[in-house]
């Protein structure tokens, strides 16, 4: 018994030491995952609430280490573009100060790590609003720039087109002003670059006046979507935002759509009644409905019922160009240890619509597990902006929120149903949306950016040493890399 009791002590040390290094090795070493949970990467180290000094000190000290630099803020892209393994994650969330704010040249420069949300509660008081914004405002400024995303307006363009300037640090530390006159390539590249090529410090915006719309919803037939879409809002100057929804519910599936437009009011002063920025209140509603249609057919006719009922509460209603760009989606909050969900995105020309529609159907009526919850469509104007730019005409985008297992088997299924879907959106002259899960093959991915070579080529001349990585390069831009 002595010697055991000699024994305990040594056992508890062993144990105690063993527990302590794993932790320390945890800590220094952290497993991050994307939104979706579908990747999970063990980085070295995660760097956060720096200054500008202590920022680009730590960039120097990786470019003498030899460490692989990602960057993240609220990491909601779900193609690993903000992880790479053993990097070292700049999680850009607390560099979030707002620098200036002119209101009478309607602009305001902000650190990349602020929200949209802390942006308009600090640009609201001044009358003035976001030009583009995403449709929920709990994104980072830096990385809603580095996705070249894409909102609800239809005459600002996309999110990059309200940019005047940033500020970029490079791999080797230096510091570039880069605008579309200086340093041009370089503001094609940086926007929707996915954090390759440098990390963007601060940005100066071009703002708009908050103003007063009516919303006006109506139910579509999808066949007679394209031409409503052209002849009563893109042919209304007055309307300045518009989203719509298809159903995917067995009643109505792929042929009913509600629309929302917004459209601007005549009075103007009556702005004042409706300016207070909205919390998001109504979750526990929304989100039975949204967890109802992931388990049953009769949940997603219960869901496609609560959608059209909401859009005839809201027609009629007024409201600010601010609220209208202002929802936190916490009833999309969903926890599931076996499945998740995924967002994918298709682009396709407005004149394809319809039969873009059909060949969809057809294609998931030979999937019948494959859980697609919600299609939304948004209007993508042309652009000639950032360099991987998915809009090479004017463009519907299709936003599909799908749930799936988290298995590889599952992952693999809904994949192939996927890279299918890419084909359909390449054979009607569309393309797909990068930031999500990189189901695509190389050869789609080439065909849906043509630019993608020239991209690539960039990266080696201006970030030679690769000191800014993540998955979606390792993924696509491999072959390129020196």
């Amino acid at each position: 018994m002595s010697a055991i009791k000699r024994f305990l002590p040594l056992l508890y040390i062993a144990v105690f030491s063993g527990s302590l290094l794993l932790y320390q090795t945890r800590i220094a070493h952290p497993t991050l995952a994307d939104s979706s949970s579908l990747l999970s990467v063990k980085m070295k180290a995660v760097e956060a609430d720096f200054t500008e000094a202590e920022l680009r000190e730590i960039v120097l000290k990786a470019k003498k280490a030899g460490d692989s630099l990602s960057i993240g803020g609220m990491r909601h892209s779900q193609g690993g573009q903000t992880l790479y393994p053993n990097g070292v994650l700049l999680d850009m969330r607390g560099y979030d100060r707002i620098v200036s704010l002119d209101p009478e040249a309607k602009q305001i420069t902000v650190q990349s790590g602020i929200t949209w949300a802390e942006i308009q509660e600090a640009i609201n008081p001044h009358g003035l609003a976001l030009q583009v914004s995403q449709s929920q405002n709990i994104f980072t400024v830096g990385g809603s720039l580095s996705v070249n995303a894409h909102g609800l307006d239809i005459r600002h363009g996309g999110i990059t087109d309200q940019v005047e300037s940033f500020r970029l640090l490079m791999a080797d530390g230096q510091i570039l002003h880069v605008s579309r006159e200086e340093h041009a390539e370089l503001f094609d590249l940086a926007l929707g670059g996915y954090g390759l090529f440098g990390v963007i410090l601060d940005v100066t915006l071009q703002l708009t006046d908050d103003e007063l719309y009516r919303v006006e919803t109506a139910a579509v037939d999808y066949q007679e979507y394209s031409a409503y879409f052209t002849e009563n809002v893109l042919g209304n100057e007055a309307v300045g935002m518009h989203r719509a929804r298809i159903s995917v519910a067995p009643e109505g599936y792929f042929t009913e759509m509600v629309v929302e437009n917004y459209l601007r009011t005549d009075n103007q002063e009556a702005l004042v009644a409706h300016d207070a920025l909205k919390q998001e209140r109504l979750v526990a509603l929304p989100k039975l409905f949204l967890g109802l249609s992931r388990w049953s057919d009769w949940g997603k006719d219960a869901l496609w019922d609560a959608q059209e009922a909401y859009a005839a509460q809201l027609d009629g209603s007024l409201i600010s160009r601010n609220n209208a760009m202002r929802s936190d989606a916490k009833f999309m909050e969903y926890s599931d240890p076996n499945k998740t969900e995924v967002l994918q995105e298709y682009f396709i020309p407005v004149d394809q619509y319809a039969v873009f529609i059909d060949d969809l159907r057809t294609l998931l009526a030979q999937h019948p597990d494959f859980n697609l919850l919600n299609i939304t469509v948004r209007y993508v104007e042309e652009t000639d902006g950032p360099m991987l730019s998915y809009a090479n005409g004017d463009m519907f985008g299709l936003v599909m929120l799908i749930n799936q297992g988290t298995s590889e088997a599952a992952i693999e299924e809904n994949g192939d149903v996927i890279r299918a879907m890419v084909d359909l959106a390449l054979e009607h002259g569309g393309s797909y949306y990068l930031p999500y899960y990189s189901f695509p093959t190389d050869e789609q991915f080439s065909r849906a950016y043509p630019e993608a070579d020239v991209f690539f080529e960039a990266k080696t001349v201006y970030d030679p040493e690769n000191r800014f990585l993540n998955l979606f390069y390792e993924e696509y831009g491999k072959e390129e890399s020196p």
